[in-house]
């Protein structure tokens, strides 16, 4: 017997008062009836007409756009992006917040996700309850921090640079994005056409000249001649393989930070904020407190920024081993510290190549896994090395929470946290914890 398909509901609209943030770049509201809203460009505490955008009659929540606000919060700002707004660019999340409101509103979701999650309450995790401004992002209410060193344009079929709208591979046009950095704003990606182009990735390295743009030809596209505003290197996606190899220029661009410089090569992943590298490393640093001859682990070690910081604190009788998944990205490792011997990076998946190294005790681990986090199995093969601290790196608050409680089954508890707002305007936060083993009889 075929049930009846369920009445979509886009297009409807409902007057509500919007309560608290989400996980997601949205607020919760709910219908006279009960029914659950997920709502963007909204803000807690706000009268708003919501539209909904995605979903069906006795779906469990609506997704929707606050399309006119009855009753503005003070924490409303005109977005200063013309291409923000319902319906349009889907990538900043709070352009109508002002800067403070949007990292008390990015505390309160970690704080929402620690408590469910973990169990936590701030002081229980040792976080003071703040999100830090990177230096230099505070900027006065009604603008925004020009940021994002990696910006992927999405290229329409007539060949016009845009970004994509929320949750489609629709294509919102732009004739420039506010949060892209200086370095990529000033090669003029969205002055000119790209025919036979689907995305153009504009990549500008911290603390060196190094440009490069990464094109994705549609299939069966050809390549058109790059002539750009800045010299730049082109690199191209291959569509068979799914590969990156190289038109022109350097395969790599070269990042600054630590210290040392960087060789990050076809597009491989480096924090996208360019104070993001030495904040992050000043705060895992800082919290580890690593000693010369210490033994320690930099898991998911990406070109090896961590590992060298390890390296340079545990000294000729300490050692370091980084993991990397990314066979490019171990190969930019190995060059970046090849001139430190007590450095071994493997190229490999965590928990797989763990397990083979016969390594059964270490003193330090840093552990900056992907955005769904480590997981339960790799959490308890860690906490059986015995370190005395991990500091555990976390683009995503409710995978470090959930992560978190299962350090917490293995006996770590945490000793310290930091939050940082390095993705401005967007509902993106990383942290920083640090855990240790707890306290026989605690």
């Amino acid at each position: 017997m075929q049930t009846e398909p369920k009445k979509s509901l886009v297009g409807e609209e409902y007057e509500v008062e919007v309560g608290p943030v989400a996980h997601g770049g949205h607020c919760i509201a709910r219908t006279d009836e009960g029914q659950v809203l997920f709502v963007r460009h909204a803000l807690p505490g706000e009268r708003v007409i919501a539209r909904v955008t995605d979903g069906e009659e006795g779906a469990r929540f609506l997704r929707t756009d606050a399309v006119e606000i009855l009753t503005p919060s003070k924490d409303r700002v005109e977005a200063p992006c013309p291409f923000s707004g319902p319906g349009k660019c889907g990538g900043c999340d709070w352009q109508h917040a002002a800067p403070g409101a949007q990292r008390r509103l990015k505390a309160e979701v970690i704080t929402e996700q620690l408590s469910r999650l973990a169990g936590l309450t701030p002081e229980e995790a040792r976080w003071d309850g703040t999100v830090e401004p990177a230096p230099g992002d505070k900027v006065p209410k009604g603008e925004v921090p020009a940021w994002r060193t990696r910006v992927q344009y999405a290229i329409d079929a007539e060949g016009h640079v845009g970004l994509r709208k929320h949750r489609s591979h629709d294509i919102q046009p732009v004739d420039h994005c506010l949060i892209a950095a200086p370095g990529v704003s000033e090669l003029g990606i969205e002055k000119r056409d790209w025919p036979q182009i689907a995305t153009v990735e504009a990549i500008a390295a911290t603390g060196s000249n190094d440009r490069q743009v990464v094109l994705t030809p549609r299939p069966g596209g050809r390549l058109p001649i790059v002539e750009l505003d800045k010299p730049v290197s082109v690199l191209r996606v291959h569509e068979k393989d799914g590969g990156i190899h190289r038109v022109h220029g350097r395969p790599f661009v070269r990042e600054r930070a630590a210290d040392r410089t960087w060789r990050v090569g076809n597009s491989g992943f480096w924090q996208v904020h360019p104070k993001a590298a030495d904040l992050l490393v000043e705060a895992v640093m800082q919290g580890l407190m690593p000693k010369k001859g210490d033994m320690a682990l930099d898991l998911y070690c990406g070109v090896g920024l961590f590992a060298g910081a390890l390296a340079d604190r545990v000294g000729e009788k300490g050692a370091v081993l980084g993991i990397e998944s990314s066979k490019r990205a171990v190969e930019d490792a190995r060059h970046n510290l090849q001139d430190l011997d007590r450095v071994r990076i493997e190229h490999g998946k965590v928990e797989q190549i763990l397990p083979r190294t016969g390594i059964s005790d270490v003193d330090l681990i840093v552990l900056d896994p992907p955005r769904a986090g480590a997981g339960r199995q790799t959490v308890a093969h860690l906490a059986s090395l015995g370190a005395r601290r991990i500091a555990y790196v976390a683009c995503d608050p409710a995978a470090l929470a959930r992560d978190v409680k299962y350090f917490a089954g293995e006996g770590y508890v945490p000793r310290r946290m930091r939050a940082f707002d390095l993705f401005p305007v967007t509902h993106h936060v990383e942290c920083v914890m640090i855990l240790e083993k707890a306290a026989k009889g605690s």
